[in-house]
């Protein structure tokens, strides 16, 4: 594991496997590095150096207030100027999101894959004020709250699936990065529909979805390369659930990136 110090002081951990051309991964919500292991491992097995790390208020990482979607280009910022400088960069759910504005910013991207992006487009949105009720139950000692309603209200699992989550053995590992909701809360209100800037970004630009995933987030990845010039849309029929499937994925990568 290395460190890296994003501009505003926050400590970034970051872990590297393979060898060759970097390719970072953004996780999504909840996500840590440690979650995406087998991924990482397969894109180093395609011959990529695979590049993961915890994003701020998750794993190893600091956190630094008040937030803003800035503060986490910045992020991954420090994290490509670590491994060389550029690199492509491949985000998934929010972390696709968070790296389509981060190309839209300038940051040194290579090329650009999103993995099913919860773009909602203006359409069925959360309650304005779900991030701000999510921090308050953070702050007043409650981040069993904050999981369970940023999973009702901010994801749309069913509440018995809800249910079943807290009941299992993983719920400890979503509270314990309960912080990190309310700002993939913040990064998807606010972005909800990409900008103009997001909508024209320089480097070449990969969408994926999976065949079975939630059917938003379907709607979402086709509409989005109906308004990215030169988008191209790949199904990956291995991932489902809105899960990566790591040989597939990368075997996509390598086919654009050589």
């Amino acid at each position: 594991m290395d460190k890296v110090i994003s501009e505003d002081g926050t400590p970034i951990a970051v872990y590297r496997t393979g060898a060759g051309r970097p390719v970072v991964l953004v996780g999504g919500a909840f996500s840590t590095a440690l979650a995406v292991t087998d991924v990482a491992e397969a894109f180093a097995a395609a011959g990529f150096e695979a590049v993961t790390y915890d994003r701020r208020a998750r794993g190893d990482s600091g956190d630094t207030r008040p937030y803003e979607p800035t503060r986490e280009v910045e992020d991954l910022n420090a994290v490509i100027e670590l491994v060389g400088g550029h690199a492509a960069v491949l985000g998934h759910s929010s972390g696709a999101v968070l790296a389509l504005v981060s190309a839209s910013q300038g940051s040194p991207i290579d090329h650009v894959f999103l993995s099913e992006p919860p773009f909602r487009f203006g359409e069925e949105m959360p309650d304005p004020a779900l991030a701000e009720r999510l921090q308050r139950h953070v702050d007043e000692g409650e981040p069993e709250l904050a999981v369970r309603e940023f999973q009702l209200e901010g994801v749309g699992l069913p509440e018995p699936v809800v249910d079943q989550i807290r009941d299992s053995p993983m719920f400890p590992g979503l509270v314990a990065v309960a912080q990190s909701v309310v700002y993939d809360t913040v990064l998807t209100t606010e972005f909800a529909t990409p900008t103009e800037a997001m909508r024209a970004v320089a480097p070449p630009v990969t969408i994926l979805r999976g065949a079975q995933t939630f059917p938003f987030l379907i709607a979402a990845a086709d509409r989005l390369a109906s308004l990215l010039p030169g988008a191209e849309l790949v199904v990956v029929e291995e991932s489902r659930e809105h899960r990566l499937d790591g040989p597939a994925t990368a075997a996509v990568l390598r086919a654009r990136l050589g």
